[in-house]
């Protein structure tokens, strides 16, 4: 499976080592699936050699294992090699309880670079169940017939993994097959995620009903709960597709003036510089960053002050200095229009140093300012969800994205996937 960067319904586990520079590790969850791999290929082997020692089937069972995740971790490698050819970083990849996962910082950008990677992992699986079937079970049987038990069980698992992941249906790799060939038949990417999610809820749900019914009303069959996991998992992904789909349409539709706030002070540029030094003070210390300060002349926007001068200076010069003589340009401070899209902020916002930005009306004026909790707050807000104040608090004194929400590689994948275009002169957050 591919994910992209952000998704964090896998975590990322211990590092193994790295091919390729790609980080290749282990969830604790793998430890419980290699376990009941190990159970269920000893069992298969004790009904087929009934006379063959407990701790050999075990340990040929622990083998077999083993070599299904080395096969799914080439699966998994072949996505991310054909990912890197098309120019996409892979962040890592991690063996986990439902198989691996290869972790990307963006998609493709294009559906026939999407398709490769897609059916990369699929085909080395194809390769190695060919490969074990063949020439490996015809030459393990000649030298023993449990290794040729063990490699034709490779390579039907082999087989298997390849079958199941081809079927069309988010987040299996079928699915983003799917998703290309939409995107390439309709030129939209939306619209093959839309087609692919829907497949894959099917697909869910009746994997679900089917694994439930196996387990409940056929004698609690192991299969049976596995395929109901699986199946749940399946559904947890087509619902966070959906989630994704709806907040690129907020990042679409909202614009900068809509999530704004104020969080700036204005001064005329004839006060002294005591008269910035009691509003630094009057400022709470809990919420930082701290306001910015704009200077105004006659009503005229003029530049912004810094502390650095009541840093540099006595505080006998304070009284005597005015902000006129030390303010800077108020071009200086990273800005956007208040009518851009929450999307273009979301890029400024990531290629600002102090992560916010000035905003600008129609006429050329300040208006107010957007920080990435003010864009977070709107954007849940038009999804109908509200934040508790303490993980607010918390992510504004960070100037974190609250939950650790990826808005910047969901930016990236909008840009990358042509749902958006960007505009002459700027660039990807990434």
């Amino acid at each position: 499976m591919i994910r992209l960067d952000g998704d964090e319904r896998v975590g990322e586990g211990w590092e193994l080592m790295k091919i390729r520079g790609i980080p290749i590790r282990l969830h604790p969850s793998w430890f419980v699936i290699l376990l009941l791999f190990t159970w269920i290929s000893q069992n298969q082997l004790s009904l087929a050699e009934s006379s063959l020692p407990v701790w050999i089937s075990w340990g040929l069972g622990f083998i077999t294992a083993l070599l299904l995740f080395l096969s799914v971790l080439l699966h998994e490698l072949g996505h991310s090699l054909v990912a890197l050819r098309e120019g996409v970083k892979v962040r890592s990849i991690t063996l986990f309880f439902l198989g691996g996962v290869a972790r990307v910082e963006r998609e493709c950008s294009t559906p026939m670079a999407s398709l490769r990677v897609a059916a990369a992992g699929p085909l080395v699986s194809l390769v190695l169940a060919i490969s074990f079937l063949t020439a490996g079970a015809h030459a393990a049987g000649h030298i023993n017939p449990l290794l040729a038990n063990l490699v034709e069980q490779l390579g039907g698992l082999n087989l298997l993994l390849a079958i199941f992941n081809l079927l069309p249906g988010l987040p299996l790799d079928g699915g983003l097959i799917l998703k290309a060939l939409v995107w390439q038949w309709t030129g939209s990417q939306r619209k093959g995620v839309q087609v692919a999610t829907a497949t894959g809820r099917v697909l869910s749900l009746s994997a679900m009903v089917i694994g439930g019914w196996l387990f409940f009303f056929k004698g609690g069959q192991i299969s049976g709960l596995w395929l109901f996991t699986l199946g749940w998992f399946g559904l947890s992904a087509s619902r966070s597709q959906t989630q994704l789909l709806a907040l690129q349409k907020v990042l679409r539709e909202l614009n900068v003036g809509q999530a704004a706030g104020r969080n700036f002070r204005v001064l005329e540029d004839d006060q002294s510089l005591r008269r910035l030094s009691q509003l630094r003070l009057a400022s709470s210390e809990e919420q930082p960053p701290q306001e910015w300060v704009l200077v105004c002349r006659s009503g005229r926007w003029v530049g912004y002050m810094t502390d650095q001068p009541l840093k540099e200076l006595p505080v006998q010069q304070w009284d005597r200095q005015c902000l006129a003589d030390h303010m800077k340009p108020i071009a200086e401070l990273p800005s956007i229009d208040e009518k851009a899209p929450l999307w273009q902020a979301v890029m400024a916002l990531e290629q600002s140093e102090e992560g916010r930005l000035l905003v600008f009306n129609i006429a050329g004026l300040p208006s107010g300012t957007l920080d990435r909790i003010d864009l977070t707050e709107a954007v849940l807000k038009r999804l109908g969800v509200r934040l508790p104040a303490q993980f607010v608090e918390a992510a504004r004194r960070q100037n974190t994205y609250p939950l650790g929400m990826a808005l910047p590689q969901v930016v990236d994948s909008m840009v990358s996937g042509g749902l958006v275009e960007l505009p002459e002169g700027s660039r990807s957050t990434s």
